[in-house]
């Protein structure tokens, strides 16, 4: 069973928005423009989840191949591997 650590309310307004309480904000680290998602858990029940990261943020996630490779080198690469697959 899930524990509720804390809860917040808000309501819908007739547009079907609603003002996010400053605690959930808070715990989020959410600012104004951020993004939010919504995700389908179980027995109809949803999770909100802070969609704010942007591309910047992703830098390092993926590491830098060992050597550069040149413009040549990828075509003879594509080709070799096109010949391959007939």
């Amino acid at each position: 069973m899930l524990e509720v650590l804390t809860m917040a309310t808000a309501t819908l307004t007739s547009k079907g928005q609603i003002t996010i309480p400053v605690q959930v904000r808070t715990a989020l680290g959410l600012e104004t423009g951020d993004r939010v998602e919504f995700v389908e858990m179980e027995d109809g029940k949803f999770s909100m989840i802070a969609a704010s990261k942007t591309v910047k943020d992703l830098k390092g996630l993926i590491s830098r191949p060992a050597k550069a490779v040149s413009i040549e080198d990828m075509n003879q690469a594509i080709a070799a591997r096109g010949a391959q697959a007939r």
